[in-house]
């Protein structure tokens, strides 16, 4: 099996710049990165999230007005355990085999303080297949993929098709209830702060040849011979 750690949510750089928000007994709420060509007919204000706000609620009151109607790009979804993206970036994802893990963080800070922001593992899935979507029938399309903000917007599926990486989750694929740190701070080569994968965590998953850096990442696979333990632990998370 193979095990890969990949980003995913909203974060600094984008919408507004906020963590997804983190509550004192670690549960959270996943907030999705905007959908910039506004495709989706979701929005930050009017989905409500699993705690039961609104999730533009949990922006500062200064930008709710400009953010309430943004489109919003949800991906990966967690009702039916689909990932969809084309970008070069991501193509790897069509290496990962059934029974292996893709396991997704984002960046999360305590709310409504908006303090002691972190990276957070928030769920993962047991991968069930991957492929390109020129490789999926029309009717494995609509069965398997077809809550995917890539496949069920119809001018999305026809500009992505060609390049469109989807990966589906089996039964075993969540979302967390509780969110786990496994960042903590460091410096770039200018001495910069920069959010690097904790000491704690590079015993799990390895440091990755010393390129421990994890907040602008590409998808980070995990070594062969860290997979059973980095396996284990993310299954026993909540």
């Amino acid at each position: 099996m193979q095990l890969v750690l990949l980003r995913v949510g909203i974060d600094s750089g984008r919408a507004g710049g906020i963590q997804g928000p983190l509550f004192k007994d670690r549960s959270f709420e996943f907030i999705p990165i905007d959908d910039r060509r506004g495709d989706s007919e979701r929005t930050y204000g009017n989905t409500r999230g699993v705690h039961g706000r609104m999730l533009i609620e949990y922006f500062p009151e200064r930008l709710r007005d400009r953010l309430r109607d943004q489109s919003i790009h949800c991906d990966p979804e967690f009702e039916t355990f689909t990932y969809g993206d084309p970008s070069s970036l991501k193509r790897g994802l069509l290496r990962l085999k059934p029974g292996s893990l893709l396991v997704f963080y984002a960046g999360l800070e305590m709310w409504p303080e908006r303090t002691d922001a972190g990276l957070h593992i928030i769920g993962y899935f047991e991968v069930a297949k991957a492929g390109l979507a020129t490789g999926f029938s029309q009717a494995e399309l609509e069965r398997e993929f077809g809550h995917n903000f890539h496949v069920r917007h119809k001018a999305v599926f026809k500009r992505q098709k060609q390049t469109l990486v989807l990966v589906k989750g089996g039964k075993r694929s969540r979302l967390l209830k509780k969110a786990r740190l496994i960042s903590s701070m460091g410096e770039d080569k200018s001495g910069r702060p920069l959010k690097v994968l904790s000491p704690a965590m590079r015993k799990i998953f390895s440091d990755f040849d010393g390129h421990v850096s994890i907040q602008r990442s590409p998808p980070r696979w995990v070594p062969t011979e860290f997979v059973e333990r980095a396996a284990k632990f993310v299954r026993s998370l909540e």
